[in-house]
């Protein structure tokens, strides 16, 4: 953010922090929904790379379009098992998985 708009914003009274403080998370809790997310923006990119739409993906995992769509808008209540299992689905690899991992 500007150093402008910031002083402005603080001038008017707004208290400019992250969303770990905003939320009071542990450095273990930033980590996890650090990692989710970037797991879930994996995802999106896996799913268009193979062209197959939300339905498609959600037929081979055995699940429905809607949870397909909240896997990969990163809703807190998607398990990581079905992050990590919707991922090996689409063929994408254990180093790839790593490395977005890591990357988060």
């Amino acid at each position: 953010m500007k150093q402008s708009k910031r002083k402005a914003l603080e001038e008017k009274g707004y208290i400019i922090g992250s969303a770990e403080e905003f939320l009071g998370l542990s450095k273990e809790e930033s980590a996890f929904v650090e990692l989710k997310l970037a797991l879930a923006k994996g995802l999106i990119k896996a799913r268009k790379r193979k062209k197959m739409t939300q339905v498609e993906l959600a037929k081979l995992v055995k699940s429905s379009q809607s949870r397909v769509a909240k896997m990969e808008a990163g809703d807190p209540s998607v398990s990581m098992d079905l992050l990590v299992k919707s991922h090996l689905a689409l063929g994408t690899r254990r180093k790839t998985l790593a490395r977005m991992m890591a990357a988060s």
